[in-house]
């Protein structure tokens, strides 16, 4: 069969091709065009535009690119009508794939499947009528999501989260010692405490230079920043104090030598918890304490970093807008590290998150049941 995908950021680009090669196993035939990344293409198929052609974060960026991002749209909807794929696959970035989904619903009749749900339970919970008009089928990686969406009479499949399966995976073939990450990235002897700033730079510009300055608060550690992909290595160095060092393409192996970390929210937090790193959570926003009376005005929920969010409690600390500062940050993050109270409870509580996520295979439980329903369709016409 024919599965057309589209993606809008480096997890997304992940998360998808693990999907392809879940298909790729479930139907030998399957023939893949995409919007995607690197890891995509290494699965096979076609790449038609990568993401970071379509990645703009921010009303501004937006704002200044929109002539590029209609033009993507417009020409992303031509290619699906002309490719006529068996099923259109979405991943995640809601802007632009909604958009693409009411088309494709109005002008055709390939069946569109939603694999990682927008987050409409944090805020634009009005666009759940969108998703039920639009999209056939909906795959979530989040188990509250399932209550969530049955408010609605929305029926979603949850099968499972890709972190636990892209950790599983890592984790069974890690044989590195914590003294050969040390040597091999020419790092010294000292505990590490990893910083995960973001994957996009107004993330990085935002977070990382506060995030930096706690190091000098913890001499006896050595701070190190999680590089993202795609991003160049100068970018960092404005935003970095003398004592702090940056690995590229090495998040997971930092994350598996470190003994706590300050994490910007997304997908890295619950990365964080998989590893059993405690963790704080710091998001920093311009405006601070207008944007923090916005968050409570505006957000539809309590906390804003997944593990939270998934375990309905505050498991880890968030510093989000005016209460990400440097002395926030030295004191949650004194209260994890070894020997302080805080750290045993937080691990008891990943604990407990590891078993609301429930077994690895997410990616293979996903894509046999588009597979499955797929054949279905074909069957009946």
């Amino acid at each position: 069969m024919k599965y057309y995908l589209i993606v809008g950021e480096a997890s997304g680009d992940l998360h998808a091709s693990n999907l392809m090669k879940a298909l790729k196993n479930e139907d030998p035939e399957a023939d893949f065009r995409f919007f995607g990344g690197d890891l995509m293409r290494a699965v096979g198929g076609v790449c038609v535009k990568h993401y970071k052609e379509l990645a703009y974060m921010g009303f501004i960026p937006v704002l200044l690119h929109l002539r590029k991002i209609f033009a993507n749209m417009s020409f992303c909807r031509r290619d699906i009508v002309e490719w006529k794929p068996d099923v259109l696959i979405l991943v995640d970035y809601p802007g632009f794939n909604l958009q693409i989904a009411r088309y494709i619903k109005q002008h055709t009749r390939i069946p569109v499947y939603y694999y990682i749900s927008p987050k409409l339970w944090a805020w634009k919970e009005y666009r759940i009528k969108n998703i039920k008009r639009d999209v056939d089928e909906l795959f979530s990686i989040l188990p509250f999501e399932v209550d969530f969406f049955a408010k609605y009479h929305y029926p979603v499949h949850y099968v499972g989260n890709p972190c636990v399966d892209s950790v599983v995976e890592f984790l069974r073939a890690d044989r590195e010692t914590c003294s050969d990450f040390i040597l091999s990235n020419g790092l010294n002897d000292k505990p590490i405490i990893a910083l995960l700033a973001g994957s996009r730079k107004q993330e990085i510009k935002d977070n990382l230079q506060r995030m930096a300055m706690v190091a000098g608060y913890f001499p006896q550690y050595q701070f190190v920043v999680a590089g993202a992909p795609g991003i160049d290595p100068a970018y960092y160095e404005p935003f970095l104090t003398s004592d702090v060092r940056v690995v590229f393409g090495q998040t997971y192996r930092l994350l598996r030598h470190s003994e706590a970390a300050l994490v910007t929210s997304g997908t890295a937090t619950l990365e964080t918890a998989l590893f059993c790193v405690p963790q704080v959570v710091c998001y920093y926003i311009s405006f601070g304490r207008i944007v923090s009376f916005l968050r409570r005005l505006v957000l539809k929920v309590k906390y804003i970093s997944l593990v939270n969010l998934i375990a309905g409690k505050a498991v880890v600390t968030e510093l989000v807008a005016d209460g990400m500062t440097v002395d926030n940050m030295v004191k949650e993050l004194s209260l994890i590290l070894k020997g302080a109270p805080g750290r045993e409870r937080m691990l008891a509580e990943y604990d407990r998150l590891i078993c609301l996520l429930g077994e690895e295979g997410a990616s293979e439980r996903a894509a046999r049941a588009i597979y499955s329903k797929l054949l279905l369709r074909k069957k009946n016409g």
